[in-house]
């Protein structure tokens, strides 16, 4: 299993700082096949951790993208899957523990992966977390993007790339231009490729960031005006932790340095 983590990987959290509010965002990845019953199979997943002040009134405005703590784990083969799983519920289960808030992009899916992946011994953490997200219009601690921000946009699409669009967060995803991520995800179990394994995890990590991020504008806790460049903060977060952030393609993403 490939772990990588400032916190001390899986099932550790962050100090909570006096006046803030802690929320935590994960995101999934898997391989789709619908053509067989529970065909999708798990291969990486991240959370990340964002403290953001407790205000009376009003949301904390923000000039750019606020930093975060992390967990990422991939799994370097399909026999580390049962591991991937128990890691995910043990993140999971500190999420539901911890977190003033638990945010996802359609995470029901996610959950729903996990669970099938886990066969007959699912985790009691993702089934606690399943039954609160159905419950989370009147328990509140999960939000979910794709379905609970509509009051904050105009546009139809809640992908979330769309969202992130509309709300003023540039999330531009170079990873790929060039290849699908079942094309990737392959190169890495089959090939070894550290460089496709990583365009992943980056990905990964954006999407639980952005979705973090919508979130937070979604409850009235955060809010900006400018744009606010999501892998700027991802670069000054992870720096020299992922190699694909120093790649020219990736680097020309970020403000030029005056």
């Amino acid at each position: 299993m490939h772990v990588l983590s400032d916190l001390g990987g899986p099932g550790h959290i962050p100090q909570r700082a006096p006046g803030t509010r802690l929320v935590a965002a994960i995101d999934v990845e898997w391989t789709k096949n619908y053509k067989i019953k529970n065909g999708n199979q798990a291969f990486c997943y991240s959370i990340i951790w964002l403290a953001v002040p407790l205000r009376a009134k009003g949301p904390a405005k923000v000039r750019s993208a606020p930093p975060f703590r992390w967990t990422s784990a991939y799994l370097q083969r399909d026999s580390e899957r049962p591991a991937l799983i128990e890691l995910a519920a043990t993140d999971i289960a500190a999420a539901v523990d911890h977190a003033d808030q638990v945010i996802g992009h359609q995470f029901c899916s996610d959950l729903a992966v996990l669970a099938a992946n886990a066969g007959r011994k699912v985790p009691k953490a993702l089934t606690l977390a399943r039954k609160r997200w159905h419950e989370r219009r009147n328990d509140e601690l999960f939000l979910d993007t794709r379905f609970d921000a509509g009051h904050i946009l105009c546009n139809e699409s809640r992908r979330l790339v769309d969202v992130c669009e509309e709300l003023k967060l540039d999330v531009t995803q170079p990873e790929l231009a060039r290849k699908s991520m079942t094309a990737l995800h392959k190169d890495w179990l089959e090939r070894g490729n550290t460089e496709a394994r990583e365009r992943i995890t980056v990905l990964n990590l954006r999407h639980s960031v952005s979705s973090a991020y919508v979130a937070l504008r979604a409850s009235g806790h955060l809010a900006w005006s400018r744009p606010l460049n999501v892998n700027t903060v991802l670069t000054d977060v992870l720096q020299g932790q992922i190699g694909w952030l120093e790649h020219p393609t990736f680097q020309e993403l970020l403000p030029k340095k005056r």
